[in-house]
């Protein structure tokens, strides 16, 4: 290419440039004596012109190219096809449509009861409960009760340190309790959270 640049200018030189500046006579060179001055600046401004001809061909070739490559029919199949095995795609879908659901109603069960997405179909303890009152994450032990002398001080005072709300529990097999800064409840049975019109507690999306 670099060579089809050389004679692309020296053809250009030859038609615009005229002949050596130097072999002038007196009476062809422009007044104050210009005319050096005159044609090496019109022969830079041809390579100029050139280079800038020579750019946009290779840009133009470039567009070319990428615009062939997404036109190919075959061009998703090739560059996207992931390789993965059918176990681990299942788990991964699995996963992505489990990401940010509510549970619908809302239950609150005992430690037989399994928690996860609750719904008509599906009654499932919800182990993602948020209180709407006292904004904290609603904490809850499996075979365990609250102990009858818990209020709200000792809860409003020790959410959410574990080591001292463990000092109200008493062990109930199959019991779940539940608490967050502001209330609490133990849950033997599953039953619906929408029985308990004084917990503000809503689920915290799984």
């Amino acid at each position: 290419m670099a060579q089809d640049l050389d004679e692309l200018l020296d053809e250009v030189e030859s038609k615009f440039c005229g002949s050596d500046p130097l072999a002038l006579g007196a009476a062809e060179r422009p007044p104050g004596g210009r005319g050096v001055l005159s044609n090496d600046r019109s022969r830079a401004e041809a390579k100029e012109k050139l280079r800038s001809t020579e750019r946009f061909k290779r840009e133009d070739d470039l567009d070319s190219l990428i615009n062939e490559i997404f036109e190919d029919p075959n061009f998703d199949k090739k560059s996207f096809k992931l390789k993965s095995k059918s176990s681990d795609t299942t788990s991964v879908r699995a996963s992505i449509q489990g990401l940010g659901k509510s549970c619908s109603p809302v239950y609150l069960g005992g430690s037989s009861a399994p928690c996860g997405i609750g719904t008509t179909t599906s009654q499932r303890a919800c182990d993602h409960l948020r209180c709407t009152a006292c904004d904290f994450r609603v904490v809850s032990y499996d075979d365990c009760m609250w102990d009858k002398s818990c209020d709200y001080l000792f809860f409003r005072n020790n959410m959410p340190e574990s080591h001292k709300l463990k000092t109200k529990l008493v062990e109930k097999k199959g019991a779940r309790a539940y608490a967050c800064q502001c209330s609490w409840r133990t849950a033997e049975g599953l039953a619906e959270l929408g029985a308990e019109p004084r917990l503000r507690w809503v689920c915290g999306k799984h």
